[in-house]
């Protein structure tokens, strides 16, 4: 998708059943996050990402996957998820000050993740969201996922974002290790395609997901793991 047309701006503004930006949790989650609603689109899309970042916990254990666990209202009211959830969160924060968004996905492998995560997971290769976010003429693609204390832990350089450049992975750790390749890129969707998701988890990560299959497996917190 290239330039956006004003029939684009009405639909990628627009609330969704999963970027349900009108609840009560999404709208305190961004006056909290913004320090000026009407400031220009850029500066927005940057605060609502460190927003994102840093303020919703990231962890991988014992997350809902549900299609309410994955609203953005859900996401903002507990805050925390991992990468499927605050990729909502940030697609809805940003259609809520008026930013043609949509959520994105793709499969990455992550060199840096703990022996008991590649375990659950099946391997390296995971099943990631991220966004895209249309400013100044143009679309970037934005990863608000982890968040800059488990960067620390994991000694990993924290992603940042400027809104003018893609803020897409990890490509190094602290030390100059490679921590992150981007492999597939599924594209952007307007809204969550739910079972696209989910069937994406099935197929490609049965061991993380809990007997009922709409839930990631418990115990333990990826910082704990980090720490050990």
């Amino acid at each position: 998708m290239n330039a956006v047309t004003p029939n684009d701006l009405r639909r990628l503004t627009a609330p969704t059943a999963f970027l349900d930006y009108t609840s009560d949790t999404v709208q305190s989650f961004i006056d909290e996050a913004v320090t000026d609603r009407s400031a220009d689109k850029r500066r927005l899309a940057v605060e609502l990402y460190y927003a994102v970042r840093d303020d919703v916990f990231y962890e991988v254990y014992g997350a809902d996957l549900s299609p309410q666990g994955l609203r953005a209202s859900h996401t903002a009211s507990t805050r925390k998820g991992f990468c499927l959830h605050k990729s909502v969160l940030y697609a809805a924060a940003c259609r809520a000050v008026g930013i043609p968004s949509r959520v994105h996905y793709g499969d990455v492998r992550n060199h840096l993740a703990s022996d008991r995560l590649r375990a659950h997971i099946g391997g390296d290769v995971f099943f990631h969201g991220l966004n895209s976010v249309y400013l100044d003429g143009k679309w970037v693609k934005a990863t608000p996922v982890f968040n800059k204390i488990l960067c620390q832990l994991y000694g990993m350089k924290p992603l940042e974002f400027d809104g003018t450049a893609d803020s897409l992975h990890h490509p190094f750790d602290a030390q100059g290790r490679k921590s992150m390749q981007f492999l597939t890129d599924h594209g952007g969707f307007d809204d969550v395609p739910y079972e696209f998701v989910m069937e994406n988890m099935r197929r490609k990560h049965p061991g993380f997901l809990d007997a009922a299959g709409t839930g990631t497996v418990r115990g333990g917190s990826l910082s704990a793991e980090a720490s050990a």
